[in-house]
């Protein structure tokens, strides 16, 4: 989605759309750890304005993900929200590109010509959505580390086990020093 700098003005404005999955689906395909894949469009909803060459935006985006999750290693499906909002200033001639950016500087970038492109913006606001490790759910139990079996489905049949094999000499040795 791309916007017109003259067309942006001080009174606000809203704008809903939906963002193509197929582009950020590349780039998540292109991630040294590729866990989540978009199952369609990006929903987003923002506001924006313009306050002197400053452009305002603030928004939420809602985006169906499909991952495999990392204790169980079934596949589900859940959807990603998140609120943002950032601050765009226009790119001065000669301005260092590579400084770093405090943690108040995170919510402001630069633009140049007379249009801005909305898409890396969103697709950054989408990277930074996505949990850092897939779970099916917060309550997921994972796999049985002998058998292998979904323990959110159904109880394995392993026996417990009740702590290192190695340690059952000392078992018995705290009852024996208080007898």
């Amino acid at each position: 989605m791309k916007l017109r700098v003259e067309d942006i003005t001080a009174e606000a404005k809203d704008l809903a759309f939906a963002e193509p999955e197929t582009d950020i689906n590349r780039v998540l395909d292109e991630a040294p750890a590729h866990e989540f894949h978009l199952r369609g469009p990006i929903g987003v909803s923002l506001s924006y304005y313009r306050a002197g060459m400053e452009m305002f935006f603030e928004g939420e985006l809602d985006a169906p993900i499909a991952a495999v999750c990392a204790r169980c290693a079934e596949e589900f499906t859940s959807d990603v929200r998140r609120r943002f909002r950032f601050v765009l200033a226009p790119r001065v001639l000669g301005a260092d590109k590579t400084s770093d950016l405090d943690n108040e500087d995170l919510e402001f970038s630069t633009y140049e010509g007379e249009g801005i492109d909305l898409t890396p913006l969103i697709r950054e606001q989408l990277l930074l959505a996505l949990p850092t490790r897939p779970l099916c759910g917060d309550d997921c139990r994972g796999l049985c580390p002998l058998c292998g079996a979904n323990l959110n489905s159904a109880q394995c049949k392993c026996a417990a086990q009740t702590g290192d094999p190695r340690l059952a000499p000392l078992k018995g040795l705290r009852e024996r020093l208080s007898s």
